[in-house]
């Protein structure tokens, strides 16, 4: 295992929304990895590192809100995309008046987490890539606030604020429950292999779920 860090994160809402409801958004109970390791990677990435969720508490209690929200019933294809990006004449815009269209949406308000996560070097890393070098830079990063673009918390328009924890991990709403079944969660997308979803089942025991690696714990 590579340098590992915590992070506090919370904001007022929240979406994590489950790949299975097709019409309407419904936000999973709790912050998905894949979307705590996008959070990561927003304060500091690079090729030659990979981050891992370990471990995510959930500070305050699970609270949901539903709302209605103007969306675009459509999106640009990649093959439009990639016709443009060879030369081709096509339009890559959308009207948002001729394609909006309302969706309600179940969402979570007033969410607190604490993400336990470590890098690993890739393949990728050239020899001036040591672990020491990539840790500090985060720390530094983290520390000062910055970012390469603003994280946010499932959906853009949900802004996250986050603070790098460096002493104890706040108590959770949920320390004197021992076990709580969250049910089957996106693990992460699995990019070796054909942008393949991977699920595991979210256990909360004592207000800390603790994340499966991807080779042995997705399914």
């Amino acid at each position: 295992m590579g340098y590992g860090i915590r992070l506090k994160i919370w904001g007022d809402y929240a979406c994590f929304t489950r790949p299975e409801m097709k019409a309407e958004r419904v936000s999973y109970d709790v912050i998905t990895p894949s979307a705590a390791r996008g959070i990561i990677e927003a304060i500091h990435w690079r090729p030659a590192i990979r981050w891992v969720i370990d471990r995510i508490h959930v500070l305050n209690p699970i609270r949901f809100d539903s709302i209605r929200r103007n969306e675009v019933s459509g999106k640009i294809s990649a093959r439009t995309v990639e016709r443009a990006r060879e030369g081709g004449k096509v339009a890559l815009g959308q009207s948002v008046t001729k394609e909006r269209q309302q969706r309600a949406t179940l969402l979570l308000r007033d969410v607190a987490y604490v993400i336990e996560a470590h890098f690993e070097l890739t393949g990728e890393a050239a020899p001036s890539d040591t672990a020491e070098k990539h840790y500090n830079m985060f720390l530094r990063r983290a520390r000062k606030g910055q970012t390469f673009h603003h994280p946010y918390l499932g959906c853009r328009e949900f802004p996250a604020r986050f603070q790098l924890i460096e002493g104890e991990v706040e108590s959770s709403f949920y320390q004197e429950e021992q076990e709580k079944d969250l049910g089957w969660m996106l693990l992460d997308i699995d990019f070796a292999h054909e942008l393949t979803p991977r699920f595991f089942r979210a256990i909360m025991r004592e207000g800390v779920i603790t994340v499966p690696k991807m080779t042995q714990g997705g399914e």
